[in-house]
């Protein structure tokens, strides 16, 4: 068995899968190498003379190599044209447009992420060669496919637990469409950008334009069977500056290169040739001021905001609170780490964390804002280790007041009591149930009893489990396993039992959930929620509920949801996620409640 390790770009180890035992040396064309299921008929196997030119080189990094294309294609729409050799740390001593006689062996490469073997990951593989010799024989040109909105098919892959040794059927699946051009050379015309350069100079485009779109030029994620087969992740093979790019720029002109596939967000069109880079004129968004008789409730994740963060970074957060949402009466804040970040030397304390946002806001002209919260348990929360992230409110004094009962710490739950005639809760600010085992590596909700022109309002700060582990949606096995869901159900269920407990002694009592739940309003894990109290995002049109963007998808992870006693307007504060420069990468959201 021979597994040949090796440290991409991104610092993640991948592997090449244990080939099979050689056999004789045999001559093949690259069809015949890919062959009609995602697995070659030949893996393990030496080939040798494999004819093509070569349309792309990867001269960087620990993964180089070059794709090579067949301009004799075969008649089977199944058998891909494209192929990539694979070098090691070696720069191959080609050139585009080469033609090449290449020998090698046939191997299935799946890139695997830590604690993942070949056997085990839910990538898919890439066909490549390996150990490879050639000769170059000549000079040739080679077709760039171009992809419109009429090429991929809409229904994304066969619904089979595992799709890897399935005939293909690309005239069916996108999954299949892409893998039959798996190493060739994809064109897309004036594409527009759907998910924003990132820090590893890749971006998100559509070739489906009208697939989901929202009114900010993004594609959203609307529901389990809305894949969103137009989204391709777009890299540069040149050695150039890359657009920073957000949703809804255009790269004019044709964007072009070969086809690879990767962990990090699946098929990817590695560009010889970007289009130009057009921008979209997308700006950051901003509300309207709450009025005097309404209360303003917000949540921000704030993505690992610590004492010693940059202070840009509480800059931009800082404006994002007063020009973005308008200085909200409360705000649930989500990942505040404690005052030493995510350095791991027991010190759970925010205090120095909050002090300097709050200071921040008030030297961009907000509010003095007060805030409430409850360290954790060292190390017990999950997040970034050391970092300690928790939820917390902060609030605006000269508009709300904070109720302040005490009891409430990192291992007490707390409860809705009946205090005289009025409702009450064991502690404020408290924590629900923190010792269930829904909240195990993860953040405990945070209620506060608050005051708003002598009106009682609960509010509950939540951030939910992370989505870490879940099958991805280019994957080999489909559907993907959603397993981090059970634990946020569970949450949710928590969450929701609370509220019953608060409605069973005053079902008139105003009642706010809110914050990052890391997952969509069409998920299971909202129908605990979403049985009790209303989802406010549901005012809005299903393309335009969307705070967060992931491989191109525009998705709804923050949510604000209210009991029946409250109206509410509702405003999702577009200010990050679209963007190549961000202060976060959520977008924070307001409702304006009036009762």
């Amino acid at each position: 068995m021979r597994v040949t390790s090796l440290l991409a770009a991104t610092g993640v180890l991948l592997s090449i899968a244990p080939a099979a035992t050689a056999v004789a040396q045999q001559q093949a064309r690259i069809h015949d190498i890919q062959g009609a299921t995602r697995v070659s008929p030949l893996v393990g196997r030496q080939v040798t003379g494999v004819p093509g030119v070569v349309t792309g080189v990867r001269g960087f990094g620990q993964a180089r190599g070059f794709w090579f294309q067949d301009t004799e294609p075969d008649a089977d729409p199944r058998t891909s044209e494209g192929l990539f050799v694979f070098t090691g740390n070696q720069t191959p001593q080609v050139a585009v447009g080469d033609a090449v006689a290449v020998d090698g062996r046939v191997v299935e490469y799946y890139p695997v992420a830590s604690g993942e073997t070949p056997e085990t990951t839910p990538n898919q593989s890439v066909t490549e060669l390996t150990g490879a010799t050639w000769q170059i024989t000549g000079k040739g040109s080679f077709p760039a496919e171009a992809v419109g909105p009429e090429t991929v098919p809409a229904e994304f892959a066969p619904q089979d637990a595992n799709i890897d040794k399935l005939d293909l059927e690309p005239q069916r699946y996108a999954l299949d469409y892409y893998e039959s051009r798996e190493g060739m050379v994809l064109r897309v015309d004036d594409a527009r950008v759907v998910g924003p350069t990132d820090a590893y100079r890749a971006l998100w485009i559509t070739s489906k334009p009208e697939q989901n779109a929202n009114g900010r030029g993004g594609t959203t994620y609307t529901g389990y069977d809305e894949a969103n087969a137009g989204r391709l992740k777009v890299e540069s093979l040149a050695d150039a500056p890359f657009p920073a790019a957000n949703v809804g720029d255009r790269l004019r002109g044709g964007t072009e290169g070969p086809l690879d596939y990767s962990r990090f967000g699946g098929y990817v069109l590695e560009a010889a040739r970007l289009g130009e880079h057009v921008p979209g004129g997308l700006q950051p968004e901003t509300t309207r001021p709450q009025g005097r008789g309404e209360l303003a409730v917000a949540t921000y994740n704030v993505e690992n905001l610590a004492a010693g963060s940059d202070p840009a970074k509480f800059a931009r957060l800082a404006e994002g609170v007063v020009d973005g949402l308008a200085a909200p009466d409360i705000v649930a804040l989500e990942e505040v780490q404690d005052n030493s970040g995510p350095t791991d030397d027991g010190v759970v304390a925010a205090d120095e964390t909050l002090r300097a946002f709050t200071d921040a806001i008030e030297a961009a002209g907000g509010p003095r804002y007060q805030w409430r919260q409850i360290d954790p348990q060292n190390n017990a929360d999950g997040g970034q280790p050391g970092g300690n992230i928790r939820v917390a409110f902060l609030y605006n004094p000269a508009r709300v007041s904070f109720v302040d009962r005490p009891g409430g710490d990192a291992t007490t739950p707390v409860h809705p009591v009946e205090n005289g005639s009025r409702l009450a809760l064991s502690a404020s600010p408290g924590r629900i149930a923190p010792a269930d085992e829904a909240w195990r590596d993860s953040r405990k909700p945070l209620v506060g009893e608050f005051l708003f022109r002598g009106r009682q309002v609960f509010v509950v700060a939540d951030h939910f489990a992370s989505k870490g582990g879940d099958q991805p949606l280019h994957g080999r096995f489909q559907p993907p396993a959603r397993v981090s869901e059970e634990q946020r159900v569970k949450q949710a269920q928590a969450v929701r039992g609370f509220v019953d407990e608060v409605r069973a002694i005053d079902d008139e009592a105003r009642i706010v959930v809110l914050g990052d739940l890391n997952d969509y309003g069409f998920s299971p894990a909202l129908a605990p929620l979403t049985g009790a109290l209303v989802p406010l995002a549901d005012s809005l049109p299903p393309a335009e509920r969307y705070s967060y963007v992931y491989e191109g998808n525009s998705q709804q992870l923050d949510h604000i949801l209210v009991s029946p006693a409250i109206t509410a307007e509702y405003d999702v504060v577009h200010i990050n996620a679209e963007f190549a420069d961000q202060a976060s990468d959520h977008d924070p959201q307001v409702a304006r409640l009036r009762f």
